[in-house]
């Protein structure tokens, strides 16, 4: 056992957000409270109104696209970091809670102490209990996305909640993850603690039992109504039954249960979309602590720490599950030296049982024991990190591959250099395909497709570690590839006149693996979308001479703007390396056709001079 810290903040500071927290709790007229010391902290407060925790059947959820709050300040082009970079698929989180945020941050004076605490270079502790936490946690990531930018020294912030209900979905832990945002999320959950679990059931299974409860906890005051005790039996029983279907479709996806019954069950019962993210600290009590960050794990804990032991116990769990909830204080006092703490980590070697010394330590064993784990519940917690440990695998296997990939880049890149000396570009010699060289670089071709089209949809499973999308040495990979390769699958497309049964490549014909490494660079350096387009640059000639050779003589004007800004496009390209000379030479069939374009235009246009000096 050691002593809990996570980045600056120790075990004695993780009090003062608790303090501040239960404060702004029992402040619900002030949008959030401030506490300054070496530390800023902020804290939210809670709301207990059904409509601030589900605006909507079944589940609440939002798209955040409708949210600019969560989007990269002072540049709406960029996309959000909230998605998913291979599925271009946005995140969801709660819009009853985003919605207050928006409302807090309508008003100025959050962000003014925000900035100031900024300008005095002093850590930020966003925090809050109950809902207020979940308001913090989208604090800090609209403070990360604005705030913290490439290269820009700024202090991370940190996020404390006591009790909170989870706020986004799969993306969202995906991309925080990915983002190395995930370590500023430190979540604190008693072991019964009904609250956090909520959101893993649908309203409509709830009833009229979500608003008594909410009531109860808005009075601070455990069951002192007659009747109350079977209400939060009832409450208990619906949530946790949600909770073990949400644990359960888990769990069978993570054990490698391809059964298509699994599916066709789940499309018939609401799950929910809500997961945990960061790094969940659970309060088992006797002053003991047990984090861990593997969110899958976290999910399994959350259902199975909770349970029952026998039907005899559902009252007075029931009952201890809303008393947990305003037992924060008193339970982090008794963790008084903070010693008490035990790491669940190498979760595919925990043991399954408490006899079971051999397949871990002392301590590990207890943490297991005082959460109530089962042996079905630390199956589960093994497969969570044997799912966890196999990402890792792939990714070895993937960077395995790295010297196969530039190999076969360097010999195209030789491909290229060769039809350069025939005043033909690589492009167009592929495109005719008449000599042995052509059916080589083809050969290498399809080779690379293979390797890519893999990682590809590895990467589409999620079978790879989040952080491997912000690798920049994938990133520089991809994009190299990319660049080389895909010019030559766009003279391939049209060489088969594929566009006449499919359409345009850029509409119907660009393989995911393009596009996806498009977004992968345009994320990476935080491009506006769509600006990382130029190996498409063959795609957008080959439509221009089909409409200008099918165009009545002289009818320029047909494609006039689109020239025009191809050019400029290319103009930029050439000049930023992206896009090698090659193209201007005489033999290249851009160049062949824009020599017949209008005079008046040649004249003006930004490639003018190039295109001379290669001619």
């Amino acid at each position: 056992m050691g002593s809990l810290t996570i980045g600056e903040i120790s075990g004695e500071l993780i009090k003062k957000p608790c303090s501040i927290a239960m404060a702004a709790h029992k402040s619900p007229e002030k949008p959030y409270l401030v506490q300054k010391s070496s530390e800023v902290l902020i804290s939210f407060p809670g709301s207990w109104s059904v409509g601030d925790w589900f605006t909507q059947q079944p589940f609440g959820e939002m798209k955040i696209e409708g949210s600019e709050l969560l989007c990269p300040k002072g540049n709406d082009k960029v996309a959000t970091s909230l998605r998913s970079i291979g599925r271009d698929e946005l995140a969801s989180v709660n819009k009853g809670f985003l919605t207050r945020f928006e409302m807090i941050l309508a008003k100025p004076s959050l962000q003014t102490e925000v900035e100031k605490a900024i300008k005095e270079k002093k850590k930020i502790v966003f925090t809050g209990h109950s809902s207020g936490g979940a308001i913090a946690i989208l604090a800090t990531v609209w403070f990360l996305e604005h705030y913290l930018e490439p290269g820009k020294t700024l202090m991370s912030p940190l996020c404390v909640t006591f009790g909170s209900p989870l706020v986004g979905d799969f993306i969202f832990n995906h991309a925080l993850i990915r983002e190395n945002w995930s370590n500023s999320f430190l979540h604190f959950v008693m072991r019964y603690d009904i609250v956090p679990r909520i959101l893993l059931a649908a309203l409509s299974t709830m009833g009229q039992e979500l608003d008594q409860i909410l009531k109860l906890l808005s009075q601070k005051a455990m069951f002192p109504i007659q009747g109350s005790v079977r209400e939060a039996s009832t409450f208990y029983t619906s949530v946790m039954r949600n909770a073990s279907a949400v644990a359960s479709h888990a769990a069978c996806r993570l054990m490698g249960n391809t059964n298509p019954i699994l599916e066709t069950v789940a499309s018939f019962i609401e799950l929910s979309p809500y997961r945990p993210c960061g790094t969940f600290v659970f309060l088992p009590g006797h002053g003991k602590l047990v984090v861990v960050k593997n969110a899958d794990a976290i999910l399994q804990l959350l259902f199975y720490s909770a349970q029952l032991c026998s039907e005899n116990q559902l009252n007075a769990i029931a009952e201890r599950s809303l008393n947990d909830h305003l037992g924060y204080p008193s339970e982090l006092q008794g963790c008084l030296n903070w010693q008490n703490v035990v790491q669940l980590d190498h979760l595919e070697g925990l043991p399954l049982s408490s006899s079971d010394a051999a397949a871990g330590n002392i301590a590990t064993n207890i943490a297991l024991d005082d959460l109530g784990l089962s042996t079905r519940a630390r199956l589960c917690l093994r497969a969570a990190g044997e799912h966890e440990k196999q990402k890792l695998s792939n990714q070895q296997r993937m960077d395995n591959k790295m010297q196969e990939i530039e190999l076969g880049l360097a010999k195209l890149e030789e491909y290229k250099s060769k039809s350069a000396l025939c005043k033909v570009g690589y492009y167009d010699a592929f495109r005719i395909s008449k000599y042995e060289d052509d059916f080589k670089a083809n050969v290498t071709r399809l080779e690379l497709t293979g390797i890519w089209d893999e990682i590809i949809e590895m990467l589409n499973r999620y079978e790879l570690p989040e952080p491997f999308e912000s690798r920049k040495v994938w990133i520089e990979l991809a994009t190299k590839y990319r660049r080389i390769v895909e010019p030559l699958d766009i003279a391939n497309y049209y060489r088969h006149a594929k566009n006449e049964d499919t359409g345009p490549y850029m509409h119907k014909g660009r393989p995911r693996r393009y596009r996806y490494t498009q977004r992968w660079r345009e994320h990476g350096l935080r491009m506006p979308v769509g600006s990382s387009a130029e190996s498409c640059f063959w795609a957008e000639v080959e439509e221009l001479l089909l409409l200008y050779r099918t165009a009545d003589p002289g009818a320029f004007e047909v494609i006039r703007e689109r020239t025009i800004n191809l050019e400029r496009k290319l103009d930029e390209w050439i000049r930023s390396n992206q896009i090698s000379n090659d193209v201007f030479l005489k033999g290249s069939s851009f160049t062949k056709w824009w020599i017949t374009l209008p005079i008046q235009h040649k004249s003006v246009s930004p490639i003018q001079g190039q295109i001379n000096r290669e001619i």
